[in-house]
């Protein structure tokens, strides 16, 4: 059976508020975010970029992103 919301006026409207990790202050936000990144580098799972390779990948997507925009209207 479907339920329906009254829309009185004299109802508040109902306010979200944040939860989980959203509710947090940003402190406890940093240092639980820091546990992740230090847990994730320790396990080997994590990965540092040199500059060599943040440029490489910046040049890759700047290609991509202009090898798109002319095919665009190649096939209309």
């Amino acid at each position: 059976m479907a339920t329906t919301r009254s829309t009185k006026s004299s109802e508040a409207p109902v306010v979200k508020r944040p939860r989980g990790f959203a509710a947090m202050d940003p402190a406890t936000q940093r240092r639980i975010a820091s546990e992740g990144g230090k847990a994730s580098h320790e396990s080997g799972r994590g990965h540092r970029f040199t500059s060599e390779e943040a440029r490489a990948a910046g040049r890759k997507g700047g290609q991509a992103s202009r090898g798109r925009s002319g095919q665009v209207g190649a096939n209309s």
